[in-house]
């Protein structure tokens, strides 16, 4: 995981521990990390944040001549990464979910994001978190768009136990999804899981399908499901769909083959939104909260 990211910082920071702190070294210092963070899909607004803060904590500090300052510069930039993956607001995901059980109604989560970002596999992997945790879930086959799709998540609802509503391919995304709200309400089940057609960024039909779906089903979060591999298609994508429907949250896919880390880096400061849960492999097991300390730890070490 961010092998490339890893490496890079690490060069670098071996090579501030042979240099005298200055004007001018902290100059290229800080033009070699934005080179290191650009290669490694920061986006560039991210990448720029980065750098003029780094900039100006090494040219305010007192650093001794002939300290340590490799451990400085690293102390330094840990902290700012760390300020980066915290700007967004956190969502209280389970306490949400105790409070719409309290009033005996489901919480309803609809799941957005173009093909291939295995989004159907994360609403697979949410169900498995939330029945281990002893929630009753369902899921909506609103994606009526793509062949194989209803298969798709009819067999991972096979394999966990899950009842799904579903229509026919072509029919009323909106209409599958307000019946399994419906449903959910007349069965007291605590969540309902709505998988939503692919959709690329620039496809305004299904674009305004994802829309209505939104409208019906006043979903209590919409989550919007990134492949951590596309980097800076990634925050692209974050971007774009938080501007054609209110996204309450980011799962970022794939993190574990990510060797960049770019996406992980910029989604959450260029969208405002949080990363609330990243997938870190093929089990249903592999989906994890999102937690700064340890994608900082895998960036720099320990």
């Amino acid at each position: 995981m961010f092998e490339r990211l890893k490496s890079g910082l690490e060069a670098l920071l071996n090579e501030i521990s042979k240099t005298e702190l200055n004007e001018k070294t902290i100059g290229k210092l800080v033009e070699d990390l934005r080179l290191v963070l650009i290669q490694n899909d920061v986006a560039y607004p991210v990448t720029e944040k980065i750098c003029s803060e780094l900039s100006e904590k090494l040219r305010t500090i007192e650093v001794r001549r002939f300290g340590d300052h490799r451990k400085t510069t690293k102390s330094l930039l840990r902290d700012i990464l760390l300020e980066t993956l915290k700007e967004s607001k956190e969502i209280g995901f389970f306490e949400l979910l105790e409070m719409k059980r309290a009033v005996k109604e489901p919480m309803v989560i609809v799941f957005v994001g173009i093909n291939g970002t295995g989004k159907t596999t994360t609403i697979a992997k949410m169900a498995s978190l939330l029945m281990k945790k002893g929630y009753t879930v369902v899921f909506a086959c609103a994606d009526t768009y793509r062949t194989g799709s209803i298969e798709q998540i009819e067999e991972h609802a096979r394999r966990l136990g899950v009842r799904t509503i579903k229509h026919k391919y072509g029919a009323d995304a909106a209409a599958v999804a307000y019946d399994t709200v419906n449903y959910a309400k007349a069965h007291g089940t605590d969540a309902v899981l709505i998988d939503t057609a692919g959709r690329m960024q620039t496809n305004k039909n299904l674009l305004d399908e994802m829309k209505k779906i939104i409208r019906v089903a006043k979903p209590d979060l919409t989550i919007l499901v990134v492949d951590a591999l596309t980097g800076n298609d990634a925050v692209e994508q974050g971007s774009v769909f938080s501007q054609a429907v209110p996204i309450n949250g980011i799962i970022l896919t794939k993190l574990d083959a990510d060797a960049k880390g770019g996406g992980a880096i910029s989604i959450s400061h260029i969208t405002g939104k949080p990363v609330i849960y990243v997938g870190t492999g093929q089990r249903y097991e592999d989906l994890q909260p999102f937690e700064p300390p340890y994608i900082v730890n895998k960036i720099l070490g320990e």
